[in-house]
């Protein structure tokens, strides 16, 4: 079983940034992707972006340019880093490792991005 932990989110400024980082444990034998999505308060959960294990990315429109995400095989881990915040990035923040055949989900953190 793959259980994911998030942390890195919390209170910041518009214009400023923040890096999440979701760690995995457990043990992991195959990797398809990882990605983040977030949920915006009445809002519906969206996709933010994916790295896949062959290290291609993509992101969603509304994060192009400001967002990237990387990963660190060896840690288990997968980050997000955040620049350019503006007050609608204010959601909380999930990750899913799609790995071993399976999806698995952080429980998320929080983004509050103040004007």
């Amino acid at each position: 079983q793959v259980q994911l932990v998030e942390s890195g989110g919390g209170l910041v400024q518009a214009g400023g940034s923040l890096r999440l980082s979701c760690v995995a444990s457990g043990s992991i034998f195959s990797i398809n992707h990882m990605a983040w999505y977030r949920q915006a308060p009445g809002k519906q959960r969206e996709w933010v972006a994916t790295i896949f294990s062959s290290g291609m990315t993509n992101y969603a429109d509304s994060v192009k340019g400001r967002f990237a995400i990387s990963r660190d095989n060896a840690k288990n881990t997968v980050y997000l880093q955040m620049n350019s915040l503006k007050t609608d990035d204010t959601a909380v923040y999930y990750c899913k490792f799609a790995v071993n055949y399976g999806n698995y989900w952080g429980q998320g953190t929080q983004v509050t991005v103040s004007s």
